[in-house]
């Protein structure tokens, strides 16, 4: 059964109020930590030659970045109509859309769509977090036979954990953060045994300026130290194959 929160009505209203979702705009920390989490995406998977499914691609400021990566196709896929309504006109803009197109849909539909399509990689960046069933949406994943990249927010991160709890714009958005053990658990539970995973980015998107820049700083050897990565770093990048 299709299942959809209220939170995509929340992102549909970001986009008609400000042209883009809050994490893609314009301002120094979202820049840096988009900057860190592309660079660690581009990094999981030869992107080259590659058709690609970026699934809650939301207003398709990072599915963009894909043909920059090598690959040959690009589909994204949302439920938030206005927000594919902005990625077109993105692609558009940049003189993509015959390389990437977008479709409204939902990531709990997919069988069908997945017979109907070939993907060599299927890419969930940011997604799972905002699902009302996101064990269900890995499983509904099952019979896809390929790789999977998904990037999702620390669920270790004791920071994290308390925006979700007091910050409006968490609470407005419905996030909330998973462990990489529960992660783990339920790609295997869906039938892909062999997973990676990376812990990167120190930069929260909305901190000040001066915030962000020492971070940034101090951010490729906090992504060395296993202890203090663990608990600091503020993404998980897992990469699945069976």
């Amino acid at each position: 059964m299709t299942q959809v929160k209220k939170n995509v009505a929340q992102f549909d209203e970001d986009v008609r109020n400000t042209g883009s979702y809050r994490y893609t705009t314009d301002r120094l920390s979202s820049n840096l930590a988009n900057a860190r989490i592309s660079d660690a995406v581009a990094a999981a998977l030869p992107f080259a030659g590659k058709r690609v499914l970026d699934l809650g691609c939301g207003d398709g400021s990072y599915t963009l970045e894909f043909p920059g990566f090598g690959a040959a196709e690009v589909v994204g896929v949302d439920p938030a109509a206005a927000a594919i309504e902005a990625a077109q006109a993105k692609a558009a803009r940049y003189g993509l859309q015959d390389k990437v197109r977008f479709e409204v849909g939902n990531i709990y539909d997919m069988a069908s769509y997945l017979q109907q399509h070939h993907f060599d990689c299927i890419v969930l960046r940011g997604v799972l977090h905002h699902l009302p069933d996101p064990a269900l949406a890995i499983a509904a994943l099952r019979d896809f036979r390929g790789s999977i990249v998904i990037v999702e927010p620390n669920g270790l991160n004791p920071v994290l954990k308390l925006l979700e709890r007091y910050s409006t714009y968490h609470v407005e958005h419905e996030e909330r953060s998973f462990t990489p053990t529960l992660i783990r658990r339920w790609l295997r539970d869906a039938g892909f045994p062999r997973i990676s995973t990376r812990i990167i980015n120190l930069v929260p998107f909305f901190c000040p300026d001066a915030a962000a820049k020492a971070l940034r700083a101090i951010e490729p050897l906090v992504e060395r130290l296993p202890g203090a990565r663990q608990f600091a770093c503020g993404q998980n990048v897992f990469v699945a194959t069976r």
